[in-house]
Formats: C-alpha cells, sequence, structure tokens
C-alpha cells in the first residue's frame, strides 16, 4: 500500500510539473520555467530547436514576442513512475495567435510532449522533453474577437504578469 500511495504521489507531483509549464509557457513567464527544468535537461522542439532547455528558455522572449494569445491544455496523459525516474505522453492543445506584418493569425496544433523526468532532492522536474505535432489548423486572418458584446467586461488574459491571475492569486504563482 505504501508503494501505491507513493506511487500516486509522485504522478501528480509530475502532473502538476505539466500543467505549470502550460502555464509559464502562456503567461511568458520565463522564471518560472525555468525552475521547472533541471540544470542538464534538454527540449526537442524538432528543426525549430533541439539543445540543452534552460537556451531554449533563454530564446523564448524572442520567440514569443509575436504571440498574443497562448493557450496550452493539457488533455490525455500517461505517466510511468519508475523509482526516481518517470516518463510521460501528454497529450496537449494549443492555441497561439501570431502577430504578422499583415495581422494576427491563429494556429491550433494538436500534439503531444514526450517526456522524461527525475526526481533529485524530492522534486520532480524535466530531464527532457520532445514536442511532437499530430495535426495543426490555421486561421489567416484570426478568428480570434475579444471585442464581441459576448465577452464585454470579461478579464482578458495576457501575456506576462499583467495577467489577471498575477494580482488575484497569493498562493498559485
Amino acid at each position: 500500500m505504501e508503494a501505491a500511495l507513493q506511487a500516486l504521489l509522485d504522478k501528480q507531483a509530475i502532473l502538476e510539473l505539466v500543467n505549470t509549464y502550460c502555464r509559464a509557457a502562456d503567461r511568458h513567464d520565463h522564471e518560472l520555467m525555468r525552475s521547472l527544468y533541471h540544470e542538464d535537461a534538454t527540449d526537442d522542439h524538432g528543426a525549430f530547436f533541439k539543445g540543452l532547455a534552460m537556451d531554449f528558455i533563454d530564446r523564448l522572449p524572442d520567440i514569443q514576442a509575436p504571440m498574443n494569445i497562448l493557450h496550452h491544455n493539457v488533455t490525455t496523459t500517461n505517466i510511468v513512475v519508475d523509482g526516481h525516474q518517470a516518463e510521460g505522453e501528454i497529450y496537449i492543445l494549443a492555441f497561439h495567435q501570431v502577430q504578422t506584418a499583415d495581422g494576427p493569425i491563429d494556429l491550433l496544433i494538436g500534439g503531444r510532449y514526450l517526456d522524461r523526468y527525475e526526481k533529485r532532492q524530492g522534486v520532480w522536474k524535466f530531464l527532457h522533453r520532445a514536442v511532437l505535432a499530430d495535426w495543426a489548423n490555421v486561421h489567416n486572418p484570426t478568428l480570434v474577437n475579444l471585442d464581441n458584446p459576448m465577452i464585454e467586461g470579461a478579464h482578458i488574459g495576457q501575456p506576462g504578469k499583467g495577467d489577471p491571475s498575477y494580482a488575484f492569486f497569493q498562493k498559485l504563482r
């Protein structure tokens, strides 16, 4: 029973790591993103980037600069824990609204993260993350309409610490 309970605790910690990655990416919170990876971790975004995760995070401000909206959604999670190491196949829906010279376009990607995690000093972090795209849907021009009367008066999310969540949360930072 103790081993089963530890496996559940480990899986929950890894799921929280995966979800925090989405928050860090969507809010362009590079300090938070950096805290999720071991210093020697690697990241593989295919031809876009392959190397040390810390080098990828260093590039994120330039990569994310034209992105008006990022919205990552974790769906199916398959996580296997083996001691202080684990693997995960994490299904993702990631919406990107990208500013171009001709105006904003939408990119919705259905894909997966192929992850390796490692628990060091009692903390689970990414050791390796590879990104796969299974499908993509592009809309040019954008279909997003934040001026629609149906959402008038709503709090609108935004990249960075200007997002309403940073003022609201005291513990979930």
